[in-house]
């Protein structure tokens, strides 16, 4: 293991450390930066959650545009899942390689790269003629965006070293979360009328925008541990994730089939790999002994069943109403701002929880409203009527504001100041793969046999229980005094 307690600096070359034992639950703040070398908090704060909500927008565009992008590139609805899979596959594979070589090489520095590289692959997306070239510009927007998720908590950590600063700021970058979230389909229904390759130019340009903004607004930092990059354990890691989330996505297709059966061995062997490998690097990629600390724990399991629960459903639910209802893509993106818009404004307001409710307390309470609201929507798609979905929507959207204010402070807060990036990879990475595993789970209650109707009620049934059992993990991983 490495040393991952030592303050962080923003100017300083990084130095050999030594041997130490795991971190401790609760890291040590900050120190204040010296001076002539601080980081501008605001603008900090404002560059990183426009950068995030950027990449937000981009993951959830293709949400009210699946029926009309589907048809401009030919693709059968078993293929369908590959095109809402790709973004969170670049997520899920390299959320943690970028946390760590942002936490080693300078967060700015990864976060600009990040920025131009979505700018730059989500144009590519919108001149895609094929499923499959489309699917690669996806997986490529996930893996820019991973950089930009796991960089921006690192540079808000480094600019806001105290802990009410910090609990403002995480809370800020966790409403852009919810808002881009929000915004992503909006801006796709209104254009998609037109072209649904315009929104894609659009957000392309957005964020090339952003990146021009941080090359003069950002300050360096990094954690001072020294040594070499962890190459292999970022290959195998990363191999591993994407052969679990291609076996995901393949195997609603036929769970026994030869190909789904030899990428998920292919995973169980990485991930072996892997774990070796992390034992013996003298830098790791993830601290192992972090897998010790309840409080980690708790962030990582809340990612993934957001992913499952949450993300899952409502993925694929815009979808689901413009085939079974006949809404438009615009209305679809207006009903999925009420669930999102809520989402946004819970997650800018939950900071006022600090001091009287736990970050625990506030996850169960989050998967708990997302379980009952998702319940009111029983019966739905089958009676026709959107009205029956809003209480639903309501219900999840204050769930998943909680969710998403609670999820980035509790991933900062779970490791050492002087690796919030790679803790913020960390929790990210499971929250996307659960994201690939629920839209394909969802995708394929959802077309099973008994029709539309009956599919999106057990899928609804299944999110439900998932939110269910999520709630009672995360009070089960309470901290042992």
């Amino acid at each position: 293991m490495t040393r991952l307690d030592r303050p962080d600096t923003s100017t300083q070359p990084a130095h050999a450390t030594g041997v130490s034992p795991a971190p401790p639950a609760s890291p040590t703040p900050l120190p204040a930066p010296s001076k002539g070398s601080a980081p501008r908090a605001t603008p900090t704060l404002a560059l990183t959650s426009a950068a995030t909500a950027v990449a937000l927008m981009t993951y959830t565009a293709p949400m009210v545009t699946l029926p009309d992008t589907a048809a401009a590139l030919h693709t059968s609805v078993s293929a369908q899942a590959w095109l809402l899979n790709g973004t969170p596959l670049g997520l899920a594979a390299l959320l943690l390689v970028a946390g760590s070589l942002a936490d080693d090489y300078g967060r700015r520095r990864i976060f600009l790269a990040g920025t131009v590289a979505l700018g730059l692959t989500t144009a590519l997306g919108a001149l895609a003629n094929s499923t499959w070239l489309f699917t690669l510009a996806r997986i490529a927007q996930g893996g820019a965006s991973a950089a930009i998720l796991a960089s921006s908590l690192g540079l808000i950590v480094h600019a806001f070293p105290t802990p009410r600063g910090r609990l403002h700021a995480t809370g800020v970058w966790g409403a852009f979360v919810s808002g881009g979230i929000a915004a992503g389909p909006l801006l796709a229904g209104a254009i998609a009328g037109w072209d649904w390759r315009m929104a894609y130019a659009v957000l392309g340009a957005a964020a090339l925008a952003v990146a021009l903004l941080g090359t003069r607004a950002l300050t360096e930092s990094r954690a001072p541990r020294g040594g070499r990059p962890d190459l292999a354990g970022a290959l195998t890691f990363g191999l591993a994730l994407v052969s679990l989330v291609a076996a995901l996505t393949l195997g609603r297709d036929g769970w026994l089939r030869a190909p789904v059966g030899l990428l998920l061995a292919a995973f169980l062997v990485l991930m072996a790999v892997f774990v070796v490998v992390e034992r013996r690097s003298a830098t790791p990629m993830i601290d192992l002994g972090l897998l010790r600390h309840r409080r980690f724990l708790a962030s990582s399991a809340g990612g993934l069943f957001m992913g499952l629960a949450v993300i899952g459903l409502f993925s694929f639910l815009p979808a689901l109403l413009q085939r079974t209802l006949g809404m438009s893509a615009m209305d679809t993106a207006w009903l999925f701002l009420l669930w999102s818009g809520l989402s946004f404004t819970v997650a800018l307001q939950a900071r006022r929880l600090a001091g009287r409710v736990s970050h625990r307390h506030q996850l169960a309470l989050g998967f708990a409203l997302h379980a009952a609201g998702v319940l009111t929507m029983l019966g739905a798609i089958g009676s026709g009527s959107w009205t029956h979905l809003l209480p639903g929507f309501v219900l999840s959207g204050v769930g998943s504001g909680l969710l998403n204010a609670a999820l980035p402070l509790l991933a900062v807060e779970s490791v050492p100041a002087t690796r919030a990036a790679m803790g913020s990879g960390a929790q990210q990475t499971f929250r996307y793969i659960g994201s690939c595993a629920g839209v394909a789970l969802t995708i394929a209650l959802v077309t099973s046999t008994g029709g539309p109707a009956h599919g999106a009620d057990i899928a609804i049934a299944v999110s439900a229980g998932l939110a269910a059992v999520a709630a009672a993990s995360v009070l089960a991983l309470r901290d042992r005094a």
